[in-house]
C-alpha cells in the first residue's frame, strides 16, 4: 500500500460502506489502519460503532469520502474520488438540500425528474444561457442547448441531443425545453412562425403518443427522433419527425391505474360539443377500450381543455377542421369497435349479433357494409395454391381479430398524422445544418418481460456502444491534444451482447426464421435459443425453473424474457379482407387515404410496427421498398434496420446527452430514493462515464489554477518564474509515485484521488499555519494585556497609596479639630439642657395653677348653666310628654272612628246589595227613596238650623232670665253628666280592649314593613353601589374607548396619508410604466422603420438590376413625419412616397422571382399587425375625438347661451374704454391748452419735457398699432392654415380599403392574387394622386385669390393707417381694435357661411370663439395699459405744470424768447444688429444637411465646436424661415434634419461617440424650441433680448413631440450600444476578476471547464469598467449632454452592470461563497466611489445595485439561528424570495473552514418570507429601459454671438 493510501486511513477519515437499505453509508474511521488488518473500526454518523470485515482476498479498502467542499459539485468528474457511492451522495446533496434537479457527469447532463413546476425556464433563463459556455453557468437543459446550437454554428456540423432515461423519468419535458430553446435563440418571437409550428407539433404527439401508466401520467408510448433545421444564418426553417416503437397493444389493452391514450379520453370528456354529436361518444366508462384501467381521470388535468388544445395545435400545423373531424370519427370508430361483442356458435365458430348498435355505429363512421364487417369479423380466408376457402373462428380468434384491426387502423392514424405534420414542418429554403433531439425509452426489466422490452433494451444496447465509444473518443482527443502518453482505457464493451441480438443466428435472427415455419411456435423457438446459445455464449442463460423463457446479461442487469407471445407479435398479422372492406369506403375518403400505400401494413408480418403492441413508424416513406419481399418483413427486421438508420445519423452528428433520473416511484416532490436511483445510474451508462473517467486522469488543472490553488503547500525557494517548472517541481516532491499524474501541454493531469489527498495536505497546511497564526497572536495579545495590566496596576497602587496617606492626614487633623468640639459642645449641650429644665419646670407651674384655677372656674358655671338647663329640660319634656299623649288619644280616636266607619261601610255596602237585590224587585222605589232621602237631608238641615238658633236663644235668654236656676240647673247637669259618662265609661272600657288588640296587630305589621323597609333599603343600596360600580366601568370604558378612537383616528389619518402617498407613487409608477410603454413602442416602430427601408433597399436594388436606367427617388419624409404633419405637402409627400414604393413593388414582383418569398410575406404580416394596431390606436383616438365633440357641442349650447352676456359685457367694455378715452381726450385736450398757454414761455418747445413726454406717448401708441397689426396677420394666416388643413383632411380621409393582406397567401394562385390586388391598388393610388393634384390646382387658385384679397386688405389697412394718422392718438388704439373686430367677425362669419361641414363648423365656430375670448383679453390689456397711460398723463401733466411755473419765473421778455433760433433736432441712425437668423438659399438645404448632420464626425470637428452648436445653427435657419413666413421651407427642413440624423444612426449607429453628439444636440435643437416657442412656461429664464427672438408666425408643438420622440430612439440607441460595450465586461470584471489578491481560492473543476477566476492576458478587470464608464461620461460631458440626462444614462449602465451581475450569480454555484461576497461588496464600493468622484450619487444609481449588494451581504452574514433568518428576512428587502432561496441553496464552502447552509434555515427563511407579495421571476430582466425624460434646460447662450467656424463648410449661410 503507497503511501498516499497510508496517509488517507488514518483516525477520522471518512469512508462508505455499503448498505441494503440505502446503497451506501457514511462512516468514520476510529482508529488508524495498519497494513495486515483484517477490519477497520468505524462509527456510523448516528454513533454506533461497527467493525467493518475486509475481503480476505482481495483486502480492498471502502471507498473514501470526498472533503465536503468537493460535495454538492456541478460536475460529478470534479470529484476527487470518482466511484459509485460519491456519485450518489453529490446527486442527493444537490436534489434534496440545494433544489438542483441537474448535475454534469464529463459530457453527460443528469436530470432528476422533481415532480414539481419549477420556475427555471422562463424567457429570462433563456436569455441568461445563450451566448455563454457551457461550463461557465449552471448545468440546465439549455446549456446542453446552447452548446449544440454553438457546436453547429462554430464547426458546421450536425448535433444530436440525446435523451433518455425510464418511463416518468422526463425525458419529453427535457426534450420539450430543448426544442423550445432553439425556437427562442433561434427567432423573434412575432415572426418565428416555423418554431410555432414546431412547438405546436408536442401536444399533437402527446395527444396520440401519450398516455398514462403507473409510473408517469404522460408517458411516451413511443420514441421519436425530431430533426431541427436551420438555414445559413443559423435560424430554425423546418423539422422532421422519426417515430420509433409504437405501443400499439395500449389501444386494446391497459393495465390497472393505467389508460389509453390522452385522445381518446379527450373525446370522451368533449362528447357534448355540438360538433361531436354525430361521434356517439359518451363517458369514457361507457368503452371497452377505455375502462379496463379503471383510472379515465387524471388529477389536475381538463381533458375538454387538452382537446381545444390538441386542435388549435392541428389548426397552427394546417390540418383544417374537416380533417380534424376525420381524425376524431376514426378515433371514435375505434372506441365503438372495441365494444363490438362476439359470441360462441359452436366451438369452431362465433357470430355477431345483428344489429349491434356498437358495430352499427363503427361501420357508420367509417362507411362500410354492417354485412361485411360482421362477416369478416368472424371468418378468415385461406388461399392455398389452387382454391381459396373461407373458415369461421372461433371467439377468441375473432376478438383477437378484432383488437388486430383496432391496433392496425390506430398505427395507420398515427403515421398518418406524423407525416402531415412533417409535411407542414417541411419548408422550401435550403437547410445548411440541423439539431436532432432524441427521445427514446430507457432501460426496462419488469416482473414479466416480453418482446416490447426486448426491443427496448437491444436498442439501449446500441446507444450505450455508441455512449462509451464517444465518451473513450473524448478522452482519447484530450490526451492526445495535451500530449500525454496514454494507455488503452479499458472499458465495457457489449458488442457480445449485441452480437448475440442481431448477429447472424442471433435471436432475431432465429425469431425470423421461427415466424416462416408453418407451425413455428414460442416453445420450439426456445428450445433453438437453448440449443443454439446456452453452451456458446456466458450472456446467454435459462432459468431454473421454465422452459419458455430466456435470461440475457445486459449492460445494465440480467433480464428474463418470457417467450410466450414473441412469434405473434413479431408477425403482427392483421385479416386482409377486414381491410380490403375498410379500403372499399365511399363514403369516407380520409380511410382510404390511410391505407392508400398498399399492402405494406397487411402482410403477416405489417408494416414497420413495433414490437407487439409497438411499431415503429418512418415518417419519409422510402420509394424504394415497394417489392413484396420488403412486404414481408417482420417487426424485429424492420426494427432493426430502423435503429442502424438511427445509429448511422448519430455517428454522423456530434451528440449531447441527457440521462433522465426518476427520484423515486411515487411521485413525491424532491423525494430521492437511492435504490432506484442507483439502479438508473447504471442502467443509463452514468456510472460507467465515471468509471472510464476514473481509469484514466479524471482531475485535471491548468497550471495557473494549479499554482493558484496549491501556492501554500510550496517554500519561497521552490517559486521559479516559470509557473510550469514550479508545479513540476512541487508534484514531485508531493507525490513520489508518477505515475499519479502526467504534465500536459497546458495542464496536469491527476488520477483518482490524488486532488483529495493534495487538498488533504492543503488543509494540514493551512491547519497548521492557522495554528501558528493563532499560537502567535494569542501570544501577543496575551502579553499585551499582561503589560497593559501591569501598567494599570502601578498606576493604581501609586495613586491609591497617596489617596491614603492624604486620607490619614485628613483624618488626624478632624480628630484633633473633633475633640476641640466636642468640648464646647458638651459645655454648651449641659448648660442649654439646665436652663431648658429650669423654664420648663417654672413653665410647668405656671401652667399648673392657672389650669387648677380655669377648672374650678369652670365647675361653677357648669353647674349653674346645669340648673338653667334642667329647668328648661324637664319644661320641655313635660310639654312634648302631654303632646305625646295628646296625639295618642287623637290616633286612638282615629283609629276608633275608621273602625266604626269601616263597619258602617260594611253595613252600607250590605244594604247596597240588598238595595240593588230590591231595585231589581221594585222598579221604581229607588227614585222614591232618593226623594225621600233629600226631603230627609233637607230636614234634618232645616232641624240643624232650628237647633243652632235655639241654642243661641237659650244661652242668652239663660244668662239674661235664669241666673237665679244656676244651682239648679248646676246639679241637673252634674247629675246628667255622671249618668252620661258611667255609661260612657263602660263603652269606652270595651272600646279600650279592642284598640289594644288592634294596636298590637299594628305593631306587628309595623314591624314587618319596618323589616322589609330595611331589607328594601339595604337591597337599594347594595344596587346602588352596583350600579356605582358598573358607572365607573362605563366611564372607565368611555374613557377607553374615547381614547381608542383618538388612536384610531390618528392611525387612520397615518393610513390615509400613506395611502395617498402610496396613491402617488403608484400613480408615478403607472406613469413611468405608461412613458415605458411608449418608449418601447417608439422602439418598435424605430426597429419596424428600418426593417421597412431594408426592404425598400432590397427592392430599390432588384428593381434597378431588373430594369438599368430606371432609379426610383425616395420620398424626403420619413414615416414619422406623415404621423404628425398637418398640411397638404405632408400628405402630398406621403402619398409620393406611397406611389413609389408601389411601382418599386411591383417591379420588384416583375423581376424577383429569386427574392425570398418567405421573407416577404413574414414582412407583411408584420406590417398588416401594425396595420391593424395602428388602426385600434386610430380608432381609439376617434372614439375620444367623439366624446371630446359631444363634451365640445355641450359646452357651444352653453357658450351660445353664455355669448348673450359676453356680447353685453363686450359692450359694457367697449363703453367704458369710450369713458376712458374720453377722458383722455379732455386731459389731452388740457395739457394742450395748458401747452398754449405756456407756448409764450416755450414749454412746447421741441425738446422740452413736455415735447417728449408727447412724443414718448405718440410713439407708445404706434407700436401698439403695430403690434396689433402683427396680431391681425397672424390671425388671418391662422385661418389661412386652417382651410388648408381642412382641405388636407378632406384629401386625407378617403378610403383606403383595397388593402391586401398578403401574409394569408399560401401559394401562386393567391400570390397572383395578390399581385393583381397590388395592381389594383396602385390604379387605385394613381387615381388618388390625381385628385391629390387637381385639389392641389384649386388651392393654387384659391391662394391666388386669397392675395389678391390680401392685396386689397392691405391697401385698405393702408387708408385705415392714413386716417387714424390723421386722428389724435388716444383715439388710434381704439379705432384699430373697433376695426379690427368688425373686420374678423365678418370674415368668420363668411367662413362659417362657405364651410358646409358641419365638423368643420363647429372647429371653425370654436376657433372663432377662442379668438374673440383673446380679442377681449386683448381688451383687458388695453384697457390696463390706457389706465397706466392715464397715471403717467396725471404724473407729466404735475411736473409740466412745476416746470411751467419755474420757467415763468427766470424768463426774459417776450420778445427776446421768439428771436431766439430754434435749435435742430438730429435724430441718429441705429445701425442693424444681427438678429441671430441665419438665411439659405432653397437648393442649399441639402447641402446644408449634408454638412451639418451626415459629413460632420463626433471625432475631430465637432470636438473643437461650442456643445450643440449644430442644434444652433439649424434652429437659427429655422427661425429665418419664420420670420419670413414660409412653412414650406420650416417643413422641408424639419424633416430634412429629421430623416438624416435617422440615416446616421443607421449607418454608424454602434459608434457611441455619434449617438450621444447627435443625442446631446437633438435635446439642444428640442430646447431651443421649447425656447424660443413664445410659450410664457419657457420664457421664464429668457433674457429680453432672448425673447426677442422667438418664433413669431408658426406653432411647432407637434414638431416638438416628433423631435422628442426622436430624442428617445437616440437615447434607446445610446443605451443598447454601452450595453453591448458593458456587456462582456461585467461578468469578469464584477464577478470572476480576484480584485482583492489571494481572498479566494479556486475549487477543483471537473470536465467543464469554467472560466477561471484568476486574471489572464485580455482578461477584462474592475478598472477596464471604470474606464469605459469615465470613457462614457466624459464623451456625454463633451458633447454639452444635459446634466439630468447624463444622470439618467448612467443610473441606466448601473441597472445593467447589476442586474447582469445578480443573475450570473444565481446561475453559477461557485461564485456563491464568502469570499466571492466580499469580492463583489468591494467591487461595488468602487463603482460608488466613481459616483463620488463624478457628483452623481443623486440620480439614483446606487439604488439599482441595491439588489446587488444585498446579494453579497446574504453571502457573508451568518446563516444558522432563527435571529440570523430574521435578520436575512429585513436586510434583503430589495430581493425576492424566490432569488434568497436561491442563493442560499447554492453557497458553497470554497474552503473546509466554512460551513454550509442547512435545509433547516432555508425552509425557516422561507416560512418567514411566505407572506411576500412579490414576482416568482427569478432573474432580473436586463432588457429593462427607464423611460427617459428631457427635463427644460435653457440655453444663456445668445443665438447673435454664435459664428461658424470655416471647418463646417457652411459659407453659403448669410448672417441676418
Amino acid at each position: 500500500m503507497n503511501q498516499e493510501l497510508y496517509y488517507m486511513f488514518v483516525k477520522l477519515a471518512r469512508v462508505w460502506i455499503p448498505d441494503a437499505e440505502e446503497v451506501w453509508k457514511s462512516a468514520a474511521l476510529t482508529k488508524n489502519y495498519e497494513d495486515g488488518d483484517g477490519s477497520l473500526q468505524l462509527a456510523l454518523e448516528d454513533g454506533t460503532n461497527l467493525e467493518h470485515k475486509l475481503d480476505p482476498k482481495t483486502k480492498n479498502l471502502p471507498y473514501l469520502r470526498n472533503p465536503d467542499i468537493l460535495v454538492g459539485e456541478n460536475d460529478l468528474t470534479a470529484l476527487s474520488y470518482l466511484h459509485e457511492p460519491a456519485v450518489l451522495h453529490n446527486l442527493k446533496v444537490r436534489f434534496i438540500d440545494s433544489k438542483l434537479i441537474y448535475t454534469y457527469c464529463g459530457i453527460v447532463l443528469v436530470a432528476i425528474n422533481p415532480y414539481e413546476s419549477l420556475p427555471i425556464y422562463g424567457s429570462d433563463i433563456i436569455n441568461a444561457y445563450s451566448g455563454q459556455n457551457m461550463g461557465d453557468m449552471d448545468p440546465h437543459i439549455f446549456a446542453v442547448a446552447e452548446e449544440a446550437y454553438k457546436q453547429m454554428a462554430r464547426d458546421e456540423r450536425n448535433q444530436s441531443i440525446i435523451v433518455s432515461g425510464e418511463s416518468g423519468a422526463g425525458k419529453t419535458v427535457s426534450a420539450k425545453y430543448a426544442m423550445r430553446y432553439f425556437a427562442t435563440v433561434s427567432g423573434t418571437t412575432s415572426e418565428a412562425n416555423v418554431e410555432q409550428k414546431v412547438l405546436a407539433s408536442n401536444p399533437i404527439m402527446e395527444a396520440i403518443g401519450n398516455a398514462k401508466t403507473t409510473r408517469n401520467d404522460n408517458s411516451s408510448r413511443f420514441g421519436k427522433y425530431i430533426e431541427i433545421g436551420f438555414d445559413p444564418r443559423y435560424r430554425i426553417i423546418g423539422a422532421n419527425m422519426r417515430t420509433y416503437l409504437l405501443e400499439k397493444s395500449r389501444v386494446v389493452f391497459q393495465a390497472d391505474e393505467e389508460r389509453n391514450y390522452h385522445i381518446f379520453y379527450q373525446l370522451c370528456a368533449s362528447a357534448h360539443l355540438p360538433e361531436l354529436k354525430d361521434l356517439r361518444l359518451g363517458s369514457a366508462n361507457d368503452f371497452l377500450y377505455t375502462r379496463q384501467g379503471r383510472s379515465p381521470v387524471i388529477e389536475g388535468v381538463d381533458d375538454t381543455k387538452e382537446l381545444s388544445t390538441t386542435r388549435h395545435a392541428f389548426t397552427l400545423l394546417g390540418v383544417n377542421e374537416s380533417y380534424q373531424m376525420g381524425l376524431f370519427q376514426v378515433l371514435a370508430a375505434i372506441l365503438h369497435l372495441g365494444n363490438v361483442e362476439v359470441k360462441d356458435r359452436d366451438s369452431d365458430s362465433s357470430v355477431i349479433p345483428p344489429n349491434n348498435s356498437h358495430l352499427t355505429a363503427f361501420c357508420e363512421l367509417v362507411g362500410v357494409s354492417y354485412q361485411d364487417m360482421s362477416h369478416w369479423l368472424c371468418h378468415r380466408k385461406l388461399r392455398t395454391a389452387t382454391e381459396t376457402y373461407i373458415k369461421t373462428v372461433p371467439r377468441l380468434q375473432a376478438v383477437n381479430s378484432r383488437d388486430a384491426l383496432a391496433k392496425h387502423v390506430y398505427a395507420k392514424l398515427f403515421s398518418w398524422i406524423v407525416e402531415h405534420v412533417n409535411k407542414a414542418l417541411v419548408t422550401n429554403i435550403k437547410q445548411r445544418s440541423f439539431i436532432g433531439v432524441l427521445d427514446i425509452y430507457g432501460f426496462e426489466t419488469f416482473e414479466i418481460n416480453s418482446f416490447e422490452q426486448f426491443c427496448i433494451n437491444y436498442a439501449n444496447e446500441k446507444l450505450q456502444q455508441q455512449f462509451n465509444m464517444h465518451v473513450f473518443k473524448l478522452e482519447q482527443e484530450e490526451y492526445m491534444r495535451e500530449e500525454i502518453p496514454w494507455t488503452l482505457i479499458d472499458f465495457y464493451d457489449n458488442q457480445p451482447c449485441i452480437n448475440l441480438i442481431e448477429a447472424k443466428m442471433g435471436v432475431l435472427d432465429l425469431l425470423d426464421e421461427e415466424c416462416k415455419m408453418p407451425k413455428g411456435s414460442d416453445e420450439s423457438w426456445a428450445q433453438k435459443l437453448y440449443n443454439t446459445h446456452l453452451k456458446t455464449c456466458s450472456l446467454f442463460q435459462k432459468p431454473r425453473l421454465s422452459n419458455r423463457a430466456f435470461i440475457i446479461q445486459h449492460f445494465a442487469d440480467k433480464v428474463e424474457y418470457q417467450c410466450e407471445g414473441f412469434l405473434e407479435k413479431n408477425k403482427d398479422t392483421v385479416n386482409e379482407e377486414q381491410i380490403n372492406v375498410l379500403k372499399a369506403s365511399k363514403k369516407f375518403p380520409l380511410l382510404v387515404e390511410l391505407f392508400q400505400d398498399g399492402e405494406k401494413a397487411v402482410s403477416p408480418t405489417g408494416q414497420p410496427q413495433g414490437a407487439g403492441g409497438r411499431t415503429r413508424l418512418s415518417v419519409k416513406p422510402d420509394k424504394g421498398r415497394t417489392s413484396s419481399r420488403e412486404h414481408k418483413k417482420t417487426v424485429g427486421c424492420q426494427f432493426r434496420n430502423s435503429l442502424q438508420m438511427l445509429m448511422d445519423t448519430l455517428n454522423a452528428t456530434t451528440p449531447h446527452y441527457v440521462r433522465c433520473i426518476k427520484p423515486n416511484d411515487f411521485k413525491l416532490a424532491f423525494s430521492f430514493d437511492p435504490m432506484r436511483a442507483v439502479q438508473q445510474l447504471r442502467a443509463c451508462g452514468v456510472l460507467e462515464t465515471i468509471r472510464i473517467s476514473a481509469a484514466g486522469f479524471p482531475s485535471r488543472w491548468t497550471y495557473q489554477e494549479f499554482y493558484s490553488r496549491y501556492r501554500v503547500l510550496m517554500k519561497q525557494k521552490d517559486v521559479l518564474q516559470d509557473k510550469r517548472l514550479t508545479c513540476r517541481n512541487v508534484l514531485e516532491f508531493l507525490v513520489q509515485d508518477q505515475d499519479k499524474y502526467q504534465f500536459g501541454k497546458t495542464k496536469i493531469f491527476f488520477r483518482a484521488g490524488q486532488v483529495a489527498y493534495l487538498e488533504k495536505l492543503r488543509s494540514d497546511k493551512l491547519r497548521v499555519a492557522c495554528v501558528r497564526i493563532q499560537k502567535t497572536i494569542r501570544c501577543w495579545l496575551a502579553r499585551k494585556k499582561f503589560l497593559r495590566q501591569r501598567r494599570s496596576a502601578i498606576t493604581i497602587q501609586r495613586f491609591t497609596r497617596g489617596f491614603q496617606a492624604r486620607c490619614l492626614a485628613k483624618f488626624m487633623r478632624r480628630t484633633s479639630a473633633a475633640t476641640t468640639i466636642q468640648k464646647y459642645q458638651r459645655m454648651c449641650v449641659a448648660r442649654r439642657r439646665y436652663r431648658q429644665k429650669q423654664a420648663a419646670a417654672l413653665a410647668m407651674q405656671t401652667i399648673l395653677r392657672a389650669y387648677m384655677a380655669r377648672q374650678k372656674y369652670r365647675a361653677l358655671l357648669r353647674e349653674s348653666k346645669a340648673v338653667v338647663i334642667q329647668k328648661h329640660a324637664r319644661g320641655l319634656l313635660a310639654r312634648r310628654r302631654f303632646k305625646r299623649c295628646l296625639r295618642a288619644i287623637v290616633y286612638l280616636q282615629c283609629c276608633l272612628r275608621r273602625m266604626r266607619a269601616r263597619w258602617e261601610l260594611k253595613k252600607l255596602k250590605i244594604e247596597a246589595r240588598s238595595v240593588e237585590h230590591f231595585k231589581k224587585l221594585n222598579i221604581g222605589m229607588e227614585n222614591k227613596i232618593m226623594q225621600l232621602q233629600r226631603r230627609i237631608d233637607e230636614q234634618n238641615n232645616n232641624h240643624r238650623a232650628t237647633v243652632d238658633k235655639l241654642a243661641t236663644l237659650e244661652a242668652g235668654h239663660a244668662a239674661d232670665s235664669e241666673r237665679m236656676r244656676v244651682e239648679v240647673t248646676r246639679l241637673r247637669g252634674v247629675e246628667e253628666d255622671a249618668r252620661n259618662n258611667a255609661n260612657r265609661a263602660n263603652s269606652l272600657q270595651g272600646e279600650l280592649e279592642r284598640l289594644k288588640k288592634e294596636l298590637a296587630t299594628t305593631q306587628k305589621e309595623k314591624k314587618t314593613i319596618e323589616d322589609w323597609a330595611t331589607k328594601y333599603r339595604d337591597e337599594m343600596e347594595k344596587m346602588v353601589s352596583e350600579l356605582k360600580s358598573q358607572n365607573g366601568l362605563l366611564k372607565s370604558e368611555k374613557d377607553d374607548l374615547n381614547r381608542m378612537i383618538q388612536e384610531q383616528r390618528q392611525q387612520m389619518t397615518e393610513q390615509m396619508a400613506r395611502a395617498i402617498a402610496e396613491e402617488t407613487q403608484q400613480l408615478e409608477t403607472d406613469l413611468n410604466e405608461e412613458r415605458s410603454r411608449y418608449q418601447n413602442l417608439l422602439t418598435e416602430h424605430l426597429r419596424l422603420e428600418e426593417k421597412h427601408d431594408d426592404l425598400k433597399e432590397e427592392m430599390a436594388l432588384s428593381s434597378n438590376t431588373s430594369r438599368p436606367g430606371h432609379r426610383r427617388t425616395d420620398s424626403t419624409h420619413s414615416s414619422n413625419e406623415s404621423e404628425y404633419t398637418y398640411n397638404s405637402e405632408y400628405a402630398e409627400a406621403d402619398e409620393g412616397s406611397r406611389v413609389s414604393e408601389v411601382d418599386g413593388g411591383r417591379a420588384h414582383m416583375d423581376s424577383g422571382r429569386g427574392m425570398d418569398t418567405n421573407l416577404t410575406l413574414k414582412l407583411q404580416k408584420r406590417l398588416g399587425e401594425l396595420e391593424q394596431d395602428k388602426q385600434q390606436l386610430r380608432d381609439e383616438l376617434e372614439n375620444k375625438e367623439e366624446l371630446f365633440q359631444r363634451a365640445r357641442a355641450r359646452d357651444d349650447v352653453e357658450h351660445k347661451k353664455a355669448r348673450g352676456a359676453e356680447l353685453e359685457y363686450e359692450s359694457l367694455k367697449r363703453q367704458e374704454l369710450e369713458s376712458e378715452n374720453k377722458k383722455l381726450k379732455h386731459n389731452l385736450a388740457e395739457m394742450r391748452q395748458s401747452l398754449l398757454g405756456n407756448q409764450a414761455t416755450g414749454a412746447g418747445a421741441p425738446g422740452s419735457p413736455a415735447y417728449k413726454v408727447l412724443l414718448d406717448q405718440l410713439n407708445s401708441s404706434s407700436e401698439e398699432l403695430d403690434v396689433r397689426k402683427e396680431e391681425v396677420l397672424i390671425l388671418r394666416s391662422q385661418l389661412v392654415s386652417q382651410k388648408e388643413a381642412t382641405h388636407h383632411k378632406e384629401t386625407m380621409t378617403e378610403p383606403t380599403h383595397h388593402v391586401v393582406d398578403v401574409s394569408k397567401l399560401k401559394d401562386t394562385d393567391e400570390i397572383k392574387q395578390a399581385y393583381v390586388g397590388l395592381k389594383d391598388t396602385n390604379r387605385l393610388l394613381e387615381s388618388q394622386l390625381q385628385a391629390q393634384r387637381r385639389s392641389y390646382d384649386n388651392e393654387t387658385e384659391g391662394l391666388r385669390s386669397e392675395l389678391q384679397n390680401v392685396k386689397e386688405e392691405n391697401n385698405r389697412q393702408q387708408q385705415l393707417l392714413a386716417q387714424n394718422l390723421q386722428l389724435p392718438p388716444e383715439a388710434r388704439i381704439e379705432a384699430s381694435l373697433q376695426h379690427e373686430i368688425t373686420r374678423l367677425t365678418n370674415e368668420n362669419l363668411e367662413i362659417l357661411t362657405d364651410n358646409q361641414d358641419p365638423t368643420a363648423s363647429r372647429e371653425a365656430r370654436v376657433t372663432i370663439l377662442r379668438r374673440m375670448v383673446d380679442l377681449m383679453e386683448q381688451l383687458e390689456k388695453q384697457d390696463k395699459t390706457i389706465r397706466k397711460l392715464k397715471k403717467q398723463l396725471k404724473v407729466y401733466s404735475k411736473r409740466i405744470g412745476e416746470m411751467g411755473v419755474g420757467q415763468t419765473e427766470g424768463q426774459t421778455s417776450p420778445g427776446q424768447m421768439v428771436d431766439e433760433p430754434v435749435r435742430a433736432v438730429s435724430i441718429p441712425r441705429r445701425e442693424k444688429d444681427f438678429q441671430g437668423m441665419l438665411e439659405y438659399k432653397r437648393q442649399d438645404e441639402l447641402k446644408l444637411v449634408k454638412n451639418l448632420i451626415l459629413e460632420l464626425k463626433p471625432r475631430g470637428v465637432a470636438v473643437n465646436l461650442i456643445p450643440g452648436l449644430p442644434a444652433y445653427i439649424l434652429f437659427m435657419c429655422l427661425r429665418h424661415a419664420d420670420y419670413v413666413n414660409d412653412d414650406e421651407k420650416v417643413r422641408t427642413l424639419l424633416a430634412s434634419t429629421i430623416n438624416c440624423i435617422k440615416k446616421i444612426l443607421k449607418k454608424r449607429g454602434d459608434d457611441f461617440e455619434t449617438v450621444s453628439f447627435w443625442l446631446a444636440n437633438t435635446c439642444r435643437f428640442l430646447h431651443c424650441l421649447k425656447q424660443y416657442s413664445g410659450d410664457e412656461v419657457f420664457m421664464k429664464h429668457n433674457s429680453a433680448r432672448q425673447n426677442e427672438h422667438c418664433l413669431s408666425n408658426f406653432d411647432l408643438a407637434e414638431y416638438r413631440q416628433v423631435i422628442s420622440d426622436l430624442a428617445i430612439q437616440i437615447y434607446q440607441q445610446l443605451i443598447k450600444c454601452m450595453e453591448n460595450i458593458l456587456q462582456a465586461m461585467i461578468v469578469s470584471g464584477m464577478l470572476e476578476h480576484e480584485t482583492i489578491q489571494g481572498v479566494s481560492g479556486v475549487k477543483p473543476t471537473g470536465l467543464r471547464k469554467r472560466t477561471s477566476s484568476i486574471a489572464d492576458e485580455g482578461m477584462y478587470t474592475l478598472e477596464s469598467i471604470l474606464r469605459q464608464l469615465g470613457a462614457f461620461h466624459s464623451t456625454m460631458c463633451q458633447h454639452g449632454t444635459d446634466p439630468e440626462l447624463i444622470k439618467q444614462v448612467v443610473k441606466q449602465q448601473f441597472y445593467i452592470i447589476g442586474a447582469v451581475t445578480l443573475n450570473n450569480l444565481l446561475l453559477r454555484k461557485d461564485m456563491c461563497s464568502w469570499s466571492k461576497g466580499m469580492q463583489i461588496r468591494y467591487n461595488v464600493s468602487q463603482l460608488e466611489e466613481w459616483l463620488r468622484d463624478k457628483n452623481l450619487m443623486a440620480c439614483g444609481a446606487k439604488e439599482t445595485l441595491e439588489p446587488l449588494i444585498q446579494a453579497a451581504q446574504l453571502l457573508q452574514v451568518k446563516k444558522k439561528t432563527d435571529e440570523d433568518a430574521e435578520a436575512i428576512c429585513s436586510m434583503c428587502h430589495a430581493l425576492t424570495t424566490a432569488q434568497i432561496v436561491k442563493v442560499l441553496n447554492l453557497y458553497t464552502p470554497v474552503n473546509e473552514f466554512e460551513e454550509r447552509v442547512s435545509v433547516s434555515f432555508i425552509r425557516t427563511i422561507q416560512t418567514r418570507l411566505r407572506g411576500r407579495c412579490e414576482s416568482p421571476q427569478l432573474l432580473m430582466d436586463t432588457k429593462v429601459i427607464y423611460p427617459v425624460t428631457f427635463p427644460f434646460n435653457p440655453s444663456a447662450l445668445a443665438l447673435e454671438t454664435i459664428q461658424i467656424p470655416s471647418s463646417l463648410n457652411l459659407g453659403f449661410l448669410v448672417r441676418v
